[in-house]
């Protein structure tokens, strides 16, 4: 299934992209898309079963003026992965990590897949990264293996871990003060159920700057494999429904690009997609 949240910011409402793209109204049967709902199968059952009985009311968007808001509601904690692609690691000259690098991100960075993406006060070198991002649906901790951790997987999304590298990297102490600014995890546009991703180390990622193609890669490239890195959170502390992982990103972030870097300004547009899970735009702004 395709779940989604539409509406004005803070009060979108639950809603499921069918099979021929029509958009279906949940508000009848669930509150919302979050844990709750993901680690309850009988609401899941009863999700798909009216889905498949053509039962639920269309939400009209003729005009094309619905906002799409994060597909995930309450979301608990985001955990992050860093340099989990092979060619990322190459082109900023990192060593490939002998265990996952975790950071994290607060649920306050997620905004919608379309929503403005504020440049922060002081930026001077805000970048982009595509990212495969894991949606939980049930406590997890302490798992055994990767085949284990898949089996925790609710769902899949694209994510934008936009990040500010001199914050990051060059301000002392971890990476949190890069990774956290205002509106720096577009999520979305859907949720995509994990039944609908066989493969999860078998999709692409793109993401344009102004048009340009600067990021093309696949999961494949990925380090640690998406049940590895769940498992391996999952020793460290407890995963609970409705908690986001971003997977990390491939090659072509602009911190890995020749001088003068390309770092975003306001007034750039980014374009991002991960095959089979939608497509997200941002217009930046300064904040």
């Amino acid at each position: 299934m395709k779940l989604l949240r539409v509406g004005t910011a803070g009060a979108e409402r639950p809603a499921l992209l069918d099979q021929d793209g029509t958009l279906r109204d949940l508000s009848g049967l669930v509150t919302d898309i979050d844990g709750d709902l993901l680690a309850d199968e009988a609401a899941l059952g009863r999700v798909r079963a009216a889905a498949a009985g053509g039962q639920l009311p269309v939400i009209d968007d003729a005009a094309g003026t619905l906002r799409v808001g994060p597909p995930l509601g309450r979301i608990g904690k985001i955990v992050c992965i860093g340099l989990n692609y092979h060619d990322h690691a190459a082109e900023t000259g990192a060593a490939i990590p002998a265990e996952p690098i975790i950071f994290f991100k607060a649920p306050d960075t997620v905004v919608g897949p379309d929503d403005t993406v504020l440049v922060p006060r002081g930026s001077t070198k805000t970048d982009w990264e595509v990212e495969l991002a894991v949606v939980i649906g049930r406590t997890a901790r302490y798992l055994d293996s990767a085949e284990d951790g898949l089996a925790y997987v609710a769902g899949y999304a694209v994510a934008h871990d936009v990040s500010e590298r001199e914050f990051q990297i060059e301000r002392g102490g971890t990476w949190d003060k890069g990774k956290n600014c205002e509106t720096f995890n577009p999520l979305g546009p859907w949720l995509v159920t994990a039944d609908e991703v066989p493969d999860p180390q078998a999709l692409g990622l793109k993401l344009w700057v102004n048009g340009e193609l600067k990021q093309d890669g696949t999961t494949a490239q990925q380090i640690f494999p998406v049940g590895e890195v769940v498992r391996y959170v999952s020793q460290f502390m407890t995963l609970y429904p409705g908690d986001v992982i971003n997977t990390g990103t491939p090659a072509g972030v602009a911190m890995g690009q020749a001088e003068p870097k390309p770092y975003l300004r306001s007034g750039d547009v980014v374009e991002l997609e991960v095959e089979g899970l939608g497509r997200q735009r941002q217009e930046l702004k300064d904040a």
